[in-house]
């Protein structure tokens, strides 16, 4: 392969590379966490945030859940829906907006949100302790990523 090809000499120097190898290594973790919840890791995320943003002043919609998960929103859609058929979420007509829907979650969702919540919050302690302190700064840095890679328009 000609030299020129790659920006670094080695693999590890890649940000991005390292980002997919510790986002996979979390992401092992957390399925499994999530395991016994009957869970996927996409599925999680919603509930959380739904769990998250509930009682705001107006009410939650798809487009309003992906962009604070910053998800898809046609994925954001498909776990919806699932969700809703395991009896997690409600999907109801938006009382000023005929085009989208009002979600809430139910009682059911928000218990097994909160038992995984908690699950997941183990896992992440245990998972960022490697940063020795440094995770605030760690995070500072993701938050830095988010807002300069926000969609324009």
């Amino acid at each position: 392969m000609p030299d020129d090809v790659f920006q670094f000499d080695n693999a590890d120097e890649s940000p991005g590379f390292s980002l997919w190898q510790v986002s996979s290594m979390w992401q092992r973790q957390i399925n499994a966490g999530l395991k016994p919840f009957d869970l996927t890791h996409a599925q999680f995320v919603l509930l959380a945030s739904m769990t998250w943003l509930a009682g705001g002043e107006k009410p939650l919609t798809q487009i309003d859940l992906a962009s604070h998960a910053k998800m898809d929103v046609m994925m954001t859609s498909n776990v919806l829906r699932t969700l809703e058929e395991k009896g997690l979420i409600l999907r109801k007509p938006h009382p000023t907006d005929t085009r989208a829907k009002a979600l809430s979650i139910t009682a059911q969702g928000r218990k097994l949100a909160i038992q995984a919540i908690e699950v997941v919050e183990k896992i992440d302690h245990e998972f960022f302790k490697g940063l020795r302190g440094n995770s605030k700064k760690f995070n500072e840095y993701l938050l830095a990523l988010i807002a300069a890679n926000q969609p324009t328009g």
